[in-house]
């Protein structure tokens, strides 16, 4: 696949130890290299650094078939709670399950971000082959002498390496050293859109019998139309709940009341008495749920959600990005760490083993070609996902409160009972199928357009017709 050249290989450095990282270090060292992990945080398995992060993620097919690959699923199932549909809580009414499928394997699982990144921390150090270096905050890649500068502990140190993967996040330093050498490149491109929502986390706590106070297998939303909550259970009988809404707005909590609220944002809410006044206002049935609201609510940081496009990932055979570092995306679609799990997914189809690779390859492999190849494959996908987050949070704040989409929702569910194969709604092929990105998004827009002709003479999902759904099939070449 990749041709010959004279490099070498020694050991492969990564800047970053959290899901990504720490994955694509156990999936290196299973193939035989020597890894060394650079990572600014101190080690979470001694210290609590969620520093507003996310404390639990969803994860997919897409995430499990790595870990699965590694054989390391029997272990990661103890930390999953299965979720199987949205359960919405609108205004006045009794709360409703949306299904996420029709088949019962068709859920997605809550997991702990930290007892993740923790667990894969700990497999790749029983590798004997990953070393990590904690509280080592990356400050300068000099591509010239193939040297990193970093500060530890007030301290500052370089490392030579021979070929860097940069999984260091949204605020890649290996991304920025990247682009700075590639701005006259054809494909340069440099995309950070900053989304005006941003979130805050909060907690229900488990009862006293340390059961989930509400539904522990389902993702709870409550939509208002321009922000939302979203619960998330945890093994120890709580939810992490989650607030996204305006970072700004112009409106007062005054004006707002008893209108739509498009105008409220997190810059109003800034004593006790607007934050309650919120609450009580949008939501009275949540708001006894939630432990220390007051509390919590003025001391947990506000988090900023961006979504990354870049090019190119790589320079030379020196340095390339995956992750959070390459492609950042919002969570709406539950779709960041599965995405970056797919990229250690392709590293570990397309990185020959370090040994026991005939014609001496290990030591003459093309990494520059298979750094271009990686990105070629992944880019096109991740833009994909990256579009189907931003739209998905619309659909979870405000669509899955209208009948309209309700109805097409029913009907793309009669569909696929119908024809199994030739109709899968997009989510179930985003969530639960290995087909890439960008084949789910290009479909998604056709069975849109389908499904909008189809439910313009209906009024409920009784009345569509076999023949007219196949007759639509045909006619969009489904």
């Amino acid at each position: 696949m990749f041709s010959m050249n004279n490099t070498h290989l020694t050991k492969i450095t990564l800047a970053g130890g959290g899901l990504v990282g720490s994955l694509l270090a156990l999936v290196l060292a299973k193939k035989g290299y020597q890894v060394d992990v650079f990572e600014s945080r101190p080690d979470l398995r001694k210290v609590d650094i969620s520093a507003g992060k996310s404390i639990n993620l969803a994860l997919a097919n897409r995430g499990i078939k790595p870990l699965n690959d590694l054989g390391l699923m029997s272990d990661i199932k103890k930390m999953l709670i299965p979720m199987c549909g949205r359960m919405v809580h609108i205004d006045g009414q009794t709360a409703n399950l949306q299904p996420y499928g029709q088949q019962k394997h068709e859920v997605i699982y809550s997991i702990s971000r930290g007892e993740l990144n923790g667990y894969l921390i700990t497999q790749a150090e029983l590798t004997g082959k990953v070393n990590f270096y904690f509280e080592h905050k990356l400050t300068d890649v000099n591509f010239d002498h193939n040297q990193l500068t970093l500060i530890h502990k007030g301290e500052e140190l370089t490392h030579h390496f021979d070929h860097l993967i940069g999984t260091d996040g949204a605020n890649s330093q290996v991304r920025k050293a990247i682009l700075a050498q590639s701005e006259a490149l054809a494909n340069y491109q440099h995309d950070e859109q900053l989304l005006n929502h941003s979130y805050k986390e909060l907690v229900i706590k488990a009862n006293a019998n340390g059961k989930h106070k509400i539904d522990k297998n389902a993702l709870h939303i409550w939509p208002r139309g321009n922000f939302m909550i979203i619960a998330l259970p945890n093994l120890d009988g709580s939810f992490t709940v989650t607030l996204f809404l305006p970072a700004n707005g112009l409106a007062t909590q005054k004006e707002t009341k008893g209108s739509d609220n498009k105008n409220i944002s997190f810059s109003q809410l800034l004593n006790t008495d607007q934050i309650n006044a919120f609450f009580d206002e949008n939501f009275n049935d949540l708001k006894p749920l939630i432990d220390n609201l007051e509390d919590d609510f003025l001391t947990n940081p506000i988090g900023r959600l961006a979504t990354i496009k870049c090019a190119p990932w790589s320079y030379q055979d020196k340095a390339l990005i995956l992750g959070d570092a390459a492609h950042a995306v919002v969570p709406f679609h539950g779709q960041g760490m599965n995405c970056g799990f797919e990229d250690c997914d392709l590293i570990n189809q397309l990185l020959p083993d370090a040994d026991n690779l005939a014609d001496n390859l290990s030591k003459n492999f093309d990494w520059q070609q298979f750094f271009q190849t990686v990105e070629t494959e992944r880019k096109v996908n991740s833009d994909a996902i990256a579009d189907m987050a931003i739209e998905n949070y619309i659909e979870m704040r405000n669509s899955v409160m209208q009948a309209d989409y309700l109805l097409k929702k029913q009907c793309a569910f009669k569909i696929q009972q119908w024809f199994p194969r030739r109709f899968t709604p997009r989510y179930a092929m985003v969530m639960f199928e290995h087909r890439p990105y960008r084949e789910a998004f290009e479909l998604g827009e056709i069975h849109q357009q389908m499904l909008n002709e189809l439910c313009e003479n209906i009024d409920n999902v009784e009345q569509l017709t076999k023949a007219t759904v196949e007759q639509l099939l045909a006619k969009y070449e489904l």
